[in-house]
């Protein structure tokens, strides 16, 4: 699904007639994922219901609508190649919101549950409900540009009580070979995969889940600049900076002086500008470093302070020098 922002100017029917032009070119488009032309309509069907305004949108009330009385039944017939609608929507991106500075962000997504039959799902931490609770985690990569948003990867976490119980996959139907892979493994994939489909991006984000270390070794050999989230103890050095910093993310923050804090912007919303959100800290601490072609790149500190309750986010950036505020 694609976010674009349209002009105020475009009346209500316009904008539905573009979206109804959009929406059929879209179904052409996954149209070969189904050999069926009937399976290929009833998927249509279903898209269009996700895109209706129902509150609820369940599995039974989606076959309903694409014209089986049971989600079973759709899913008995529907065999299609989700990895290949991936793909699709990989190129659908480089179409519509290509951009070379875009951004590509990893995040995760908590989907709630009541029993233990759906696939991956089990008590763990979920941000949907801010707290270890029943549900399934699925990790996904959005591309963010001037020109709009998308999904565009996904990847559904498996926890080890699951790749340790091969009765289970099987029972779900998960590809034979399925091992564990962390969070940060599956970002790392979606990263990899972002980049031998030739998406074009600059940056990649991601919170502290997807943290430093090998992430940031495979970005920098790629040429990405970066902001990944640290916790308060992640220990920062800086090379030939006078006078040297060092120590722990939290403890720098806290020695940073009125002068270093930069308010910035976090978006436009319906009231205006939401400059209030924090107060920015930024400066390079290691020595810059060729990463890319497009001169010396530097590794820093980020520090967002909430300006309300003075709460800190952390974060370790990488990017072209001189870019450090």
């Amino acid at each position: 699904m694609i976010r674009r922002s349209w002009t105020q100017a475009a009346s209500i029917e316009d904008t539905l007639a573009l979206w109804a032009v959009s929406l059929r070119e879209v179904k052409k488009r996954i149209r070969p994922l189904f050999g069926q032309e009937r399976v290929a309509r009833n998927a249509g069907l279903f898209l269009e219901g996700l895109l209706g305004d129902e509150q609820r949108k369940t599995g039974l009330m989606r076959a309903q609508a694409a014209g089986d009385s049971w989600p079973v039944a759709a899913a008995r017939s529907w065999n299609w190649d989700a990895d290949g609608l991936r793909d699709i929507v990989h190129g659908y991106v480089i179409e519509h919101l290509a951009d070379d500075g875009a951004i590509l962000v990893i995040d995760e997504i908590g989907f709630l549950k009541q029993g233990k039959a759906s696939c991956g799902v089990a008590r763990q931490y979920t941000g949907s409900a801010g707290k270890i609770t029943n549900c399934q985690i699925g990790v996904v990569a959005t591309y963010v540009s001037r020109h709009g948003h998308a999904f565009v990867d996904r990847a559904l976490y498996l926890p080890k009580e699951w790749t340790d119980d091969p009765d289970r996959l099987e029972a779900t139907y998960v590809p034979t070979g399925t091992g564990f892979a962390t969070k940060l493994k599956l970002a790392m994939r979606m990263i990899a995969r972002a980049i031998a489909a030739s998406v074009p991006f600059k940056w990649v984000a991601g919170d502290m889940v997807y943290g430093v270390g090998d992430i940031e070794q495979r970005l920098r050999r790629a040429g990405k600049g970066y902001v990944l989230g640290v916790n308060s103890t992640h220990v920062f050095r800086s090379w030939g900076k006078r006078p040297p910093v060092a120590g722990t993310a939290a403890d720098l923050a806290r020695t940073r002086r009125a002068s270093d804090w930069k308010r910035l912007s976090a978006g436009a919303v319906t009231k205006g500008p939401r400059c209030t959100i924090g107060v920015m800290s930024n400066w390079p601490i290691s020595r810059p470093g060729s990463s890319a072609s497009d001169g010396l790149w530097t590794r820093g500190l980020l520090i967002r302070r909430r300006i309300v309750d003075d709460d800190l986010a952390l974060f370790s950036t990488w990017c072209p020098s001189g870019n450090n505020h």
